[in-house]
């Protein structure tokens, strides 16, 4: 994704919109390939990839944590963002073999990516084409022999909306460039206009790009943010490749941005009806006031976002539509893989609170394993899923208090199937004091500061006469600050406001006890510090 954006009129397109036609599938590969506009596995089995963005080279220490929860969540591939060392540090060969192996533990088909070209002509920092394509040979050693598993991205967003005809002659000589280097990768390349090819270039001048390919391996990927804020505009702009039989994906998008409100339901209805493939923007970790594109919130894969819920368990999305890669012994979606894991056991309840509580089962069986559980909350006539953990519980929080919930879990396999619904468990949450949390006394202060970053540590006292048994403190920021990373506590955050959770190890806070939180976060100017906190829904003094 891009850091800044441009204001720009929508693409105008016309193009018929035609029923998909599926090339027959070529003699098997050493990698994946294209025939007739489509994408094939190195078995000779269509590939549509269904995948989650995610940015390493920022957050090195949370891609192995990030890839088991998003193959737990059902994606079938990830995108890793990498530094070429022109703007962002470099990811060597080492850290890249290292990523490939990991994609394949978790059976995620790796699309790697520079990023360092991002919006260049437009962005002064940014890197050329060519010199990401020099970068891809320098660390060839970690991503040859591994054509069945790695798709090279070449450059993400490689021109803004400046300079951006250049797009053409410089796609097509980072391709050769890497062909005569040796690479036999199956190549994809980014639009220009920061990825969403509101000029046309990517679309006029694919089927030349296509061509200067000398093994006809190469994908287009469009980035739709808003731009793409009607179904004609994505229907127009994808079937123009679908007719010309050139192999095309949505390689970004999300479901707003500061440059307009994307259809996203849209994007996952068309590119499902041509089977085409998606990748969503992103994991965890976004900044810049684009933070509502994180899917999980502070990398926790029990708290995905609104956006998160809608992209893995609503219609149209991963849960519904992704197939593991037949390289994988998924067969994509090998239909004799019919079997259901069993059913899960009832949830039990621990840690109630006013505003969350933690559910627990006994784990489902499968014949080829559970790769993760469905947590919902059952009304009288609808379920709503709340989380989607990779292992048997789940945190639950932004609950009212003084409620009841019901809540049931189902299992769910690499294969799409899902088992029967488990036995439901009924909570009633606590009042406003909440599990003992009715007085508290609440210290903030900064501890460390920089340019556009700073360390915060907060200690919470229990002034009450009784224990409180599983504690979630709340507060808000007035200047647009984000927390990145929370130690001692669980940290989501929406918009302003920041939850700190216990972690399993603290939940007790004994009468006239106290337990002490620190976290790193960001700002922009003034980094006031919030002025009140509630625990488990009670206002706590601030000291």
């Amino acid at each position: 994704m891009f850091r800044r954006w441009a204001m720009v009129a929508a693409v105008a397109l016309t193009a018929a919109v035609v029923p998909l036609v599926t090339a027959p599938a070529a003699s098997a590969a050493n990698g994946f390939y294209v025939s007739g506009g489509r994408l094939y596995d190195a078995n000779g089995n269509d590939f549509v990839l269904r995948g989650v963005n995610h940015a390493h080279t920022w957050y090195t220490d949370k891609t192995t944590q990030a890839m088991k929860d998003i193959k737990a969540l059902g994606a079938n591939s990830i995108r890793v963002v990498l530094g070429s060392g022109d703007r962002w540090t470099k990811n060597d060969a080492s850290d890249v073999a290292n990523i490939v192996s990991q994609c394949k533990a978790n059976k995620l088909i790796c699309v790697l990516e520079v990023h360092d070209t991002t919006g260049y002509g437009e962005d002064g920092a940014a890197a050329s084409l060519a010199k990401a394509a020099n970068y891809w040979l320098s660390i060839k050693s970690a991503i040859v022999g591994q054509e069945k598993y790695v798709i090279v991205n070449i450059g993400n967003e490689p021109y803004g909306n400046t300079n951006y005809g250049n797009w053409v002659n410089d796609t097509k000589s980072a391709i050769q460039t890497l062909r005569s280097g040796g690479l036999t990768h199956t190549l994809m390349v980014d639009a220009p206009n920061w990825g969403q090819d509101w000029s046309g270039t990517m679309r006029d001048n694919a089927s030349s790009v296509f061509g200067a390919d000398s093994l006809k391996n190469t994908v287009f990927s469009i980035h739709m943010y808003g731009v793409y804020d009607t179904s004609s505009e994505i229907s127009s702009y994808l079937n123009t490749f679908v007719s010309a039989k050139l192999p095309i994906l949505v390689g970004e998008f999300g479901n707003n941005h500061s440059d307009g409100n994307p259809d996203e339901d849209s994007i996952m209805s068309i590119t499902q009806s041509l089977k085409l493939g998606y990748m969503g923007w992103s994991w965890s970790g976004n900044g810049g006031g684009v933070e509502y594109l994180d899917m999980a919130n502070s990398f926790n894969a029990s708290s995905l976002s609104s956006w998160g819920q809608r992209f893995f368990n609503g219609s149209n999305g991963i849960k519904a539509t992704s197939k593991e890669a037949s390289v994988y012994g998924g067969g994509g979606g090998d239909p004799n893989d019919t079997t259901p894991p069993s059913t899960p056991g009832t949830p039990s309840a621990s840690n109630v609170a006013s505003s969350g509580v933690s559910l627990s089962w006994s784990a489902s069986s499968d014949n080829v394993g559970v790769s993760s559980y469905q947590v919902v909350r059952v009304n009288s006539s609808s379920e709503t899923t709340v989380a989607s953990p990779s292992t048997n519980s789940a945190s639950i929080s932004g609950l009212s208090a003084s409620t009841s919930y019901t809540f049931a879990v189902y299992a769910l396999d690499a294969a799409g199937n899902r088992s029967s619904r488990s036995s439901t468990v009924t909570v009633t949450t606590l009042s406003g004091g909440g599990n003992g949390g009715g007085s508290c006394d609440v210290t903030y202060r900064v501890s460390q500061s920089w340019n556009g970053g700073f360390q915060g540590e907060v200690a919470i006292k229990n002034t009450s006469s009784s224990a409180v048994n599983g504690w979630t403190l709340v507060w808000s920021f007035s200047n647009g600050q984000t927390v990145t990373q929370m130690w001692h506590a669980l940290a989501s955050q929406s918009g302003s406001q920041v939850s700190a959770r216990n972690e399993t190890w603290n939940p007790v806070i004994g009468a006239g006890g106290s337990v002490s939180l620190g976290f790193t976060g960001s700002y922009n100017g003034t980094n006031s510090a919030p002025t009140a906190f509630t625990l488990n829904g009670a206002t706590c003094s601030v000291s």
